[in-house]
């Protein structure tokens, strides 16, 4: 088995061209389950069946919970993303992260705008060992690299089409 090892810090360097250049793609597939419904009794499977996971509506939206949802599944891959960053910025500057975490809360709510729904997050970064002014430093340079952060802060590009 091939040792698991992080990406290269080349992934730092800027990128120059005019258009998006995409280095990674993937597809995750919901089907309705039991219930008929995503949300409620779903599937969730990627097409290179890395990940197949039954998603359940948690008990504080009227579901029986027993499952994932869709808020704990943006939660991780924020979390992971910005950890995933945090290491990267670190290991440019050669600052060692020692037990460093990435917390993220995300919360399924009612938008006061049009009164449908939202998210919020909210990222706590704990940073042992490394001095205060230079961790916050690392965080705030990490929150402008993260596509995660910055998803969360100027939305992205999604195109939404019915499927021939």
């Amino acid at each position: 088995m091939t040792k698991l090892q992080p990406p290269p810090v080349s992934l730092l360097n800027r990128y120059r061209g005019p258009e998006f250049q995409p280095l990674y793609s993937t597809k995750v597939t919901v089907s309705g389950g039991e219930a008929a419904h995503g949300r409620a009794s779903g599937v969730a499977r990627s097409n290179d069946g890395c990940l197949d996971i039954a998603l359940r509506l948690p008990v504080e939206l009227g579901g029986g919970g027993g499952g994932t949802n869709p808020e704990q599944l943006f939660a991780a891959a924020y979390a992971a993303c910005f950890h995933g960053a945090l290491n990267l910025l670190a290991t440019r500057k050669g600052i060692p992260l020692v037990d460093a975490r990435v917390e993220v809360s995300v919360a399924f709510g009612r938008d006061p705008m049009d009164g449908l729904f939202m998210l919020t997050a909210d990222v706590a970064i704990h940073l042992p060992g490394v001095e205060k002014s230079l961790a916050e430093e690392l965080v705030r340079h990490t929150e402008r690299f993260c596509p995660y952060a910055k998803l969360a802060r100027n939305g992205m590009t999604s195109i939404v089409a019915l499927a021939a």
